[in-house]
């Protein structure tokens, strides 16, 4: 059995892998903004599982979330940052500055809040593989993208030096999850044309195994999660 801890999984990718990990025999302490869907899944998945409110981009909830994780489990063997945001698509001079910051608050400072609060235990094992969601967007730029971009190219480099500073039998890597029909492609797409995309449930049958695959080995790598087209 693994111990997974995954941000957002109200939804989307998060909510599927949160629901294939349960079905695969594994244990996820997993967290949302989105309160009614927090209650939702505690209701669905009672003890051990552990399901909680939390924003994110305030260090002090995360912190105290890990607090209460940390007290009722191991240091997590996965350590998923899947919580993130698409602003609506605009030439970057017409991006206003409040979706900028807040794509980057959630996009980065939320990753660098999560691996802040879990990391020291899991450096204290020696063990476990951190993944932070990114996107072909964080690896090659795209017209009418700019916050997402900025924010995925960010956490590519954090990550990189996060490989580097830890110590041998843990991973830090970065996750491509390929085109699923998520809200954040509905916005880049459309809600018609997203729906002929995987679908997030049919997409985590192949990602949750693939993500499981992830150790030491895999330190600094930027992943892509083989076609399952």
């Amino acid at each position: 059995m693994t111990h997974i801890v995954i941000t957002g999984v109200a939804q989307g990718l998060g909510r599927a892998l949160t629901d294939q990990f349960i079905r695969l025999g594994h244990t996820v302490y997993g967290c949302d903004v989105q309160g009614a869907a927090i209650a939702q899944l505690t209701a669905e998945y009672p003890a051990p599982h552990h399901f909680a409110c939390v924003e994110v981009t305030q260090a002090t909830q995360v912190q105290q979330w890990a607090t209460t994780v940390l007290a009722i489990a191991p240091a997590p063997d996965l350590l998923i940052n899947n919580a993130g945001t698409m602003p609506p698509l605009a030439p970057f001079w017409e991006v206003p500055a409040a979706d900028f910051d807040r794509t980057l608050d959630i996009n980065v400072k939320g990753v660098a809040n999560v691996i802040r609060a879990f990391a020291p235990a899991m450096v204290a094992q020696q063990r476990g593989a951190i993944v932070t969601v990114s996107a072909k967007w964080g690896r090659q730029g795209a017209a009418k993208a700019s916050p997402f971009c900025t924010s995925k190219w960010a956490i590519e480099g954090l990550t990189q030096s996060l490989a580097q500073e830890l110590p041998p039998g843990m991973a830090a890597v970065t996750f491509a999850p390929g085109a699923v029909h998520t809200h954040a492609l509905e916005v880049v797409h459309g809600v018609e044309k997203a729906a002929t995309y995987l679908a997030p449930a049919e997409w985590a049958a192949h990602a949750a195994p693939f993500l499981l695959t992830i150790g030491a080995g895999h330190n600094g790598q930027a992943l892509t999660l083989p076609s399952v087209a």
